[in-house]
């Protein structure tokens, strides 16, 4: 079982000034913020050993090996990050565009779809709704915008443009963005409500570009493994290496998700879960207080959640990159992931597993569980069992 927790940093990377992050702290600050959190569940695993968090002691006794793992590849996305963890590692970074896309991309992607667009620029997504919305209602143009982030996002009003037909104009766009243009992920932002009162729905999805590579997904369904993900993961990796697809539109969501997959029984070899509001919801709107009552609204969740997983099953909670929501700005943030791993039942108390290379050691490790050959990335397997 892997959960990602969407954008819950545990420190700046070495190299965070180069993306205007220096001082990200997702955790650390997020509990200074709120004056501490209360994580008992997390707190006995070991997270107190990850990074400095107020209201969470180290464990004296931690049930979880437990570190932090960098990020090779470049940029601060949830496809990358995604991609790093499951072994594939980006060399060259995904285009960005801070100043809007090229008229000519434009201009492509408007006579495909048949309308002009509004925007056009890097933008927080609530923001450029609330500005633009009233206008995108009276002409039926889709909003697009981008952020630091290698997006291409279409938000339109669920009244004006209905939801299939904002998919379409995303698969749309996903065949204009070709090289040197290949944007990691076209994202549809659908939402409701009237000036003043917009508000972004759960029916987002992703169009990603398919990982250059082989990953762990693909490597265990071709031996005969079955995957099943719960969330954004399945757009992430464009559905590849997939056997079910549990669709989930938030935290609230993607833990019953799990639990519904747990307590129905299904063979799988592995359970991928992704919590996305850290990011979506309270990271890039830079709110720590909801951010911390998510942390331990999942604390709480995932203590019922240990008690169904069968003994001998791996756990591993990480995250694919940060999202300080005390930062400046709404973009996400270069920071190590943490990584919490256990065997359940095994009763041996965890290990420090120290400040890992690259995401990739959670594939390397899943890798050696399943008797994979890895393909990159040091199993930190031993330090479990």
């Amino acid at each position: 079982m892997t959960i990602v927790l969407d954008g819950v940093g545990a420190g700046e990377l070495p190299d965070a000034a180069r993306y205007g992050d220096r001082g990200a702290s997702t955790l650390s600050n997020t509990a200074r913020a709120v004056g501490g959190l209360r994580l008992p569940t997390l707190q006995a695993l070991g997270l107190g050993g990850v990074a400095p968090i107020r209201g969470v002691e180290p464990a004296v006794r931690p049930s979880a090996s437990f570190g932090r793992m960098a990020a090779l590849s470049p940029g601060k996305d949830s496809t990358t990050g995604h991609w790093e963890l499951m072994g594939c590692a980006l060399r060259e970074p995904f285009p960005v565009y801070p100043d809007g896309f090229p008229p000519d991309i434009v201009a492509a992607f408007e006579k495909r779809v048949g309308r002009a667009v509004l925007g056009n620029r890097a933008a927080s997504g609530t923001a450029i709704i609330e500005e633009l919305g009233a206008e995108h209602l009276r002409t039926g143009r889709p909003i697009v915008y981008t952020s630091a982030d290698s997006v291409f996002q279409i938000a339109a009003h669920e009244a004006a443009v209905p939801v299939r037909e904002l998919y379409r104009m995303c698969r749309t766009a996903r065949s204009v963005l070709v090289p040197p243009h290949h944007v990691a992920r076209v994202i549809a932002r659908p939402f409701t409500g009237s000036p003043g009162a917009f508000v972004r729905t759960k029916r987002r999805r992703d169009f990603s570009l398919p990982p250059p590579g082989p990953t762990l997904l693909d490597d265990l369904a071709e031996a005969g493994g079955r995957v099943a993900t719960v969330g954004k993961i399945h757009d992430l990796f464009a559905r590849r290496g997939i056997a079910r697809i549990v669709r989930a539109g938030g935290n609230e969501a993607a833990m019953r998700g799990a639990d519904r997959v747990l307590r129905e029984g299904d063979p799988f070899s592995l359970l991928f879960v992704n919590l996305v509001d850290f990011d979506m919801i309270w990271g890039h709107r830079r709110d720590p207080g909801s951010f911390a009552r998510g942390l331990e609204r999942f604390d709480g969740w995932l203590a019922r959640f240990m008690a169904l997983l069968p003994p001998g099953a791996l756990l591993a909670v990480t995250s694919d990159h940060g999202c300080d929501p005390t930062m400046p700005g709404s973009d996400h943030t270069r920071e190590y992931s943490p990584i919490l791993a256990a065997i359940a039942g095994s009763g041996r108390a965890g290990v420090p597993l120290g400040a890992r290379d690259t995401l990739a050691d959670l594939a390397a490790t899943l890798a050696e569980w399943f008797g994979l050959p890895p393909r990159t990335g040091k199993s930190f397997l031993a330090a479990l069992e």
